[in-house]
């Protein structure tokens, strides 16, 4: 019997891209669907190349290049530093790759994209896309997330891909324009992602939430450990941004609250002001960890998206803040404005410098927000069924 394929960064030793991925194939299983995940290591080097090409040219409109910087030096120092630094992103990156190799159901290894497209047919029913945010310029270049290498015999889907910003440059609308009208059924995660499909293919097509949202805080129970990693009341912080105010307000709700501080640390980058905040530090904790920390937190401050998600499943006293300013060309901050949109909890996003105790004295209606979006997880998996069954159109 052919299976689904799933195209996804299940290997990005990111917290909510590993989990995301991991909520794309649970939902598969929960579906009846046997499905296994794309074994990218094979051609991933091809990917890298065409990646690299492009932002090559891109670094001539700089702006590329420095949002891209402090990713770049972080590689450098993981790789060639023995500091100390060094020693706990490797421990870090242990975790990821065991918890990877146990909870990934991987494809054969192919050589090559071009030997995939080639086998697609014989193997697989239909190709997933999703989620996270796949559909940024770099990706769209490496052509791998966009699914041309799928035969028009077999049915492909997006489910709630991402573009991770509100337009594309001039470089990537042609192609994007292109693999948008090829694709059979296409669900987006965020709004302004909808938009960009319409300009660009003319498709009218539905928003789904993200998978982590496809499950309850009750069924993300059967991934971690039920004791707490850490003990006693802490406030989880969980910051992939450059932001010393956002630091600091959970600082100040340390001094309010008498809660200590738990904190994963230089995440995207080596960031300084993540050196002084925090009482506690872990590096050796794997995505079920990452769960952990933040069901059993008694308050959560985060600039993450997924953390943000988990956070309400969990019904956990939040605090998220957008990572870019409104006006920043690269600011991914959409996908929190669709989210808290979709949850009626608009007031909760904030910027660092807002009063505490107004916010402390302020609880979150979970009761309401839950109900919100178990509406959207309900439409969701609608679209996913009609998706996979491939009977009729998705688009609206």
């Amino acid at each position: 019997m052919k299976k689904t394929a799933i195209v996804s960064c299940y290997f990005q030793h990111n917290y909510g891209s590993m989990l995301q991925a991991y909520a794309t194939q649970m939902v598969l299983d929960k579906l009846g669907y046997e499905n296994e995940t794309i074994d990218i290591s094979g051609f991933n080097s091809e990917i890298k190349k065409a990646k690299l090409l492009y932002f090559a040219k891109a670094s001539l409109t700089s702006d590329i290049l420095i949002s891209k910087k402090g990713m770049v030096k972080n590689i450098l120092i993981k790789k060639f530093s023995k500091n100390l630094y060094a020693r706990q992103s490797k421990v870090r990156a242990a975790k990821f790759n065991t918890f990877c190799k146990k909870q990934f159901r991987l494809s054969d290894k192919y050589g090559s994209k071009a030997e995939l497209g080639e086998k697609c047919e014989e193997k697989y029913s239909a190709v997933l896309v999703g989620s996270d945010q796949l559909w940024l310029p770099g990706n769209i270049a490496a052509d791998y997330y966009t699914l041309n290498f799928v035969p028009e015999t077999v049915n492909s889907i997006a489910y709630a891909t991402s573009f991770g910003q509100s337009s594309l440059p001039r470089d990537s609308v042609q192609k994007a324009s292109v693999f948008l009208k090829k694709i059979k059924h296409i669900g987006v995660r965020e709004e302004s992602g909808q938009k960009l499909v319409k300009a660009l293919s003319g498709r009218n097509i539905p928003v789904v939430c993200d998978p982590t949202l496809l499950f309850t805080g009750e069924e993300w129970m059967s991934i971690q450990q039920q004791e707490p990693l850490v003990k006693g009341k802490y406030i989880f912080c969980y910051f992939l941004g450059n932001n010393p105010p956002h630091r600091e307000f959970a600082k100040r709700l340390k001094e309010a609250t008498g809660c200590k501080i738990v904190a994963l640390v230089h995440l995207d980058e080596f960031i300084k002001s993540d050196e002084e905040y925090a009482d506690e530090t872990p590096y050796d904790i794997d995505p079920a960890d990452f769960l952990n920390l933040i069901h059993n937190a008694r308050y959560v401050c985060t600039d993450s998206f997924h953390c943000s998600i988990f956070s309400i499943l969990y019904k956990r006293q939040f605090f998220v803040f957008r990572r870019y300013t409104r006006n920043t060309k690269h600011s991914t901050n959409s996908r929190l404005d669709t989210l808290f949109n979709m949850a009626g909890i608009t007031d909760r996003l904030l910027m660092g410098d807002e009063d505490i105790d107004s916010y402390l004295n302020a609880d979150i209606d979970f009761d309401a927000v839950l109900k919100k979006i178990a509406m959207i997880r309900e439409t969701s998996y609608n679209y996913l069924k009609a998706a996979l069954y491939n009977e009729v159109s998705t688009d609206l």
